[in-house]
């Protein structure tokens, strides 16, 4: 069990996001001050080439210089990544009712894990994003108006 860690792979556009800006959300989104000494749970950004390298390293001293604190994340290679259980895949989607919003969408569960619908409304079901920020999303992610008020709803008592 304790020879891997547990991570996320975001696959992006540079067009639409840069790697240093993926950087900054990362480095706010987690205690980079702390690192485990337990493999599954270790605190690390891995890079998938020099640039990559360059860059983590280089945000990762600029945020000690502006906070005086110690970075302990690591910055390793990354040397393969495997998919989660699908029972994890979209975990807080499929345990919420909004579930059945998506299934005339997703026969095969693979599409379903692939969607970028359901990681947006995975990430709304797990607390995270606004009202407005949902609202503005709404007519893209493919729910039908009785989806869209269990949506609203589910925000609106979050915050």
């Amino acid at each position: 069990m304790g020879d891997h860690t547990e991570t996320v792979q975001v696959d992006f556009d540079p067009g639409e996001i840069s790697y240093t800006r993926l950087l900054d959300i990362f480095w706010d989104s987690h205690t980079y001050t702390h690192q485990t000494s337990i493999a599954q749970y270790k605190n690390a950004v891995f890079y998938h080439n020099e640039a990559q390298y360059r860059q983590a390293v280089a945000s990762g001293k600029a945020l000690e210089q502006k906070t005086g604190k110690e970075v302990r994340t690591g910055i390793l290679p990354l040397k393969s990544f495997t998919l989660a259980e699908d029972y994890h895949q979209k975990y807080l989607f499929k345990g919420s009712p909004l579930k059945h919003l998506l299934d005339r969408y997703y026969s095969r569960h693979e599409d379903f894990v692939n969607s970028t619908a359901a990681a947006r409304l995975n990430g709304y079901a797990g607390g995270n994003g606004t009202q407005k920020q949902l609202s503005e999303e709404l007519p893209g992610l493919g729910v039908n108006e009785h989806g869209r008020k269990l949506l609203m709803n589910l925000v609106k008592n979050q915050y």
